[in-house]
């Protein structure tokens, strides 16, 4: 491969490269604001010119300095080049291009929520003067509501114009451009045109400054007191890859991670901001068993001691046993509470819940797809349950079982959707026989929850870990980013409990990567070792229980 110096490293590269990509590549740092490897490269910010040297073949190949400092997100990287980015000559550049920068940016750091991930703030400090020479009045732009998620602080913009080519080139509607010329220039939208497509508030993560800003996020939480976990898309079937970031068990945002074989650098604003439900102040937090006179929060262990019993006593007096698992819940989930089912009836009728789905998919110009499919896991509960039967049901062909009352007596039914997921088929399914016991796993309140003689509170994919498998069959792990609020617990828990009760043994505590191993074993699933893709390392909520070998 062809070789590079950039500040004294020899760097292999890629024919093709920029001069920045390769530097990137090398970890080594080259400050730039504009250059962002999904856009196109328009070299406006000019803090990225480096000196560059490159071999002369009309003069037996000796190195010679080309005359200007070149931007080396837009120069192409060749053989025996040396560049130098920490030269006098590229140093006075970086602090004549900040100085400039800031003449007319406010001093609004101590109440910008882009402090603290602010590439100025840090740029200012790492190649700034450090004193200002700028005695005139500052020009004020005015704050525009761009769309329903997007507010621009114009007078903070340092127009690297990252946004306008996103709106161009990535969703293809083009709501944005530049108007006006020299210290007026601005952002804006076009006349009567909101920034209102799918992808619209990725252009808050790839402003560099704190230009354009979150509404939901506005000023409510200093970014140095969050904690990320890589995690994946919990409501469609992209299973895009995301960052949860949250502070004290509460999320206060979503954030695209970068996976090239995924979604590259986007998410829609669908998974951007459809986590909500996981906060909801509907959520059910304490199991109930009906006849029963409801717990208090102080009273949770006995509440899911009477759950359990009453649960397992109901399934083993079943004839016939039906479990629909709900495309919202892991694999790991559909793996405990399959296997446990099994343990009351060897004959169990296994289903597939609801998979929602809104309007068509959706590929934008720039190549990122929006599926109308509205689950993350159907194909990997489906793939854990054919482990267990050769006959999986798909919901309406569970929904055709209810109705001609073939001897199910029991059913075991999972929802954790973000909204109400019960039908009316359902409801109507069920009233062909009131005998029917009902044990729901639930996160939100449903019509279903008067019809059920058990209802224990789930926990949403933000509050466990465990695997999805999304629309191209790819297997992702996750981790778990927050505790279960009040005393929820994952529906694998719920099965590992409900196991340990009819067995009198000590309750096994869930532990995700335990539980792969033990389907890869047991039965044959190796890919839930070998084949998922598991989360970088990152910062996650330490877990205060001890994982129990099974």
């Amino acid at each position: 491969m062809p070789t590079i110096t950039i500040n004294d490293k020899v760097c292999q590269y890629e024919p093709g490269q920029v001069i920045l990509q390769v530097a990137l590549d090398h970890e080594i740092e080259i400050p730039h604001y504009c250059y962002h490897p999904g856009l196109s490269i328009v070299a406006n910010c000019r803090i990225c010119l480096a000196e560059v040297w490159a071999p002369n073949p009309r003069n037996d190949n000796k190195l010679e300095p080309i005359p200007k400092l070149l931007p080396t997100c837009q120069s192409t990287a060749g053989e025996g080049q040396v560049v130098y980015t920490d030269s006098p000559k590229a140093i006075a550049n970086q602090k004549a291009v900040m100085e400039y920068l800031l003449i007319n940016h406010p001093v609004d750091c101590p109440v910008c929520d882009q402090a603290g991930e602010c590439y100025l703030q840090d740029y200012a400090y790492q190649y700034g003067r450090g004193v200002s020479r700028f005695q005139e009045p500052k020009i004020k732009q005015l704050k525009k509501d761009l769309g329903p998620h997007v507010l621009l602080y114009a007078d903070r913009c340092i127009m690297c114009t990252r946004c306008v080519r996103f709106a161009q080139e990535v969703t293809g509607t083009s709501e944005l451009l530049v108007q006006g010329r020299g210290a007026t220039e601005q952002i804006d939208v076009f006349p009567g045109i909101a920034l209102d497509n799918e992808l619209s508030a990725n252009v808050i993560d790839i402003c560099p400054v704190g230009a354009l800003l979150d509404k939901d996020f506005l000023f409510q939480q200093r970014v140095w007191y969050l904690k990320s976990t890589p995690s994946i898309d919990g409501l469609t079937c992209s299973g895009d890859n995301i960052w949860i970031e949250h502070n004290q068990g509460k999320i206060y945002r979503l954030r695209p991670r970068t996976n090239m074989d995924v979604n590259t650098w986007w998410i829609t604003d669908e998974v951007r901001y459809g986590w909500k439900f996981v906060h909801d102040e509907n959520r059910l937090t304490l199991p109930a068993v009906r006849g029963e006179d409801p717990y208090e929060q102080i009273e949770a262990p006995l509440a899911y001691e009477s759950a359990y019993a009453k649960t397992n006593e109901l399934l083993d007096a079943a004839k016939h046993i039906a479990v629909m698992i709900s495309p919202m819940l892991t694999c790991e989930d559909a793996y405990l509470l399959a296997r446990y089912a099994l343990e009351h009836d060897a004959e169990v009728t296994l289903s597939i819940g609801p998979v929602p789905r809104h309007g068509k998919d959706k590929t934008f110009p720039g190549g990122f797809t929006m599926y109308a499919e509205k689950a993350p896991n159907a194909r990997g509960v489906r793939r854990v349950l054919e482990k267990f039967s050769a006959n999986v049901l798909d919901y309406e062909a569970f929904l055709g079982r209810l109705r001609s009352n073939k001897g199910i007596d029991t059913l075991l039914i999972t929802g954790n959707y973000d909204s109400d997921w019960v039908t009316e088929d359902l409801i109507k399914a069920l009233e062909n026989r009131t005998d029917r016991a009902v044990i729901l796993i639930d996160t939100l309140p449903t019509a279903l929850i008067d019809r059920a003689a058990v209802v224990i509170p789930g926990a949403t994919w933000a509050e466990k870990a465990g695997t999805f498998e999304n629309v191209n069959n790819r297997l992702q792990a996750f981790d778990r980013a927050i505790k279960p609020i009040d005393y929820c617990k994952s529906e694998a828990q719920i099965a590992l409990d409900l196991e340990a009760d009819r067995t009198g043994e000590e309750p096994v505590v869930y532990g995700a990567e335990q539980i792969r191993r033990t389907m890869a074993d047991v039965h044959a699933l190796g890919e839930f070792v070998n084949d998922v893709h598991l989360p970088p390392e990152a910062q996650t909520v330490e877990s205060d229980m001890e994982i129990v070998e099974l």
